[in-house]
């Protein structure tokens, strides 16, 4: 059968493959557009099992917030170069993924590929978009929340996006706080809410290095234990979102300007997304 150019451009505005996939796809599949469909779905398969080796450091955060910002599902969906992150349909996909996400809420990224996006599922609609773009594409993270003011925070290049979610929140709008408190999180990377949210994994370590390190200067057996609390309340200070200076005013602490925006406004949790 005789492959025409008008069924290469059908199947090319159908599908969004190259022009020459097209024509090989259809020829292969003696003018039958659902095989052809099909095969170049299986080589999109074959792309991304070829490119499964390669770093996929690059792509964009997508964000989906309800109308009563109460929840909020956020996404990493990365690529391999800047070019194909900017690509209308990678931005397109990453969407649609982020919006299945919030809808259905599944409760991990394999559940959320295994999700259905129209008549695929999301990992079959990625592996369609590697066969046509030839790059590796892929979810690297996925985060939920929900509380009583959930407020997402996207950096310049969509390349980390913060979630936060406020308490004692008494129905005003604290969506400027939320904003001011996302960018905290994303300039200074707090390991936790407060310290007693911080892994007891991570306590430990800190405590096992402080005390090497005291011991190291020469200080007394009977004063190691007691100095490395003082370091642990140091680390604390540094390294947890309330205690933190405030990147608007070091005068003040996270908590402080919470407080002071809001009486009563304080962080319940926050997610940091980042690509690369």
């Amino acid at each position: 059968m005789a492959i025409t150019a008008q069924d290469v451009n059908k199947l090319r505005t159908m599908t969004g493959a190259g022009m020459m996939d097209c024509k090989k796809a259809l020829t292969e599949a003696n003018g039958d557009f659902e095989k052809a469909i099909e095969i170049l779905r299986k080589k999109g398969q074959k792309v991304s099992a070829s490119r499964s080796d390669k770093e996929a450091k690059e792509g964009s955060v997508f964000v989906k917030t309800s109308d009563n910002n109460k929840e909020a599902a956020l996404i990493a969906l990365n690529c391999e170069t800047d070019f194909v992150a900017k690509n209308e349909e990678f931005q397109g996909l990453g969407e649609a993924i982020v919006n299945v996400a919030f809808a259905k809420k599944p409760a991990s990224t394999e559940a959320l590929l295994g999700e259905k996006l129209g008549d695929l599922t999301v990992q079959e609609k990625i592996t369609e978009l590697v066969g046509k773009i030839g790059e590796k594409i892929e979810i690297s993270e996925y985060v939920q929340m929900a509380g009583e003011a959930v407020v997402p925070y996207i950096h310049a290049g969509s390349k980390l996006g913060v979630l936060v979610s406020l308490k004692g929140v008494n129905g005003k709008d604290v969506t400027e706080a939320g904003k001011d408190v996302g960018m905290q999180i994303a300039a200074m990377n707090p390991v936790a809410v407060d310290e007693t949210s911080v892994d007891k994994n991570v306590i430990e370590k800190e405590l096992e290095i402080a005390k090497a390190q005291i011991i190291a200067e020469g200080k007394p057996q009977n004063m190691v234990e007691k100095i490395a609390e003082g370091k642990l309340k140091k680390f604390y200070k540094e390294n947890t979102l309330v205690h933190q200076p405030f990147v608007k005013d070091n005068s003040k602490t996270v908590a402080q300007y919470l407080d002071g925006y809001s009486k009563g406004l304080a962080v319940a949790d926050f997610k940091r997304v980042a690509i690369g």
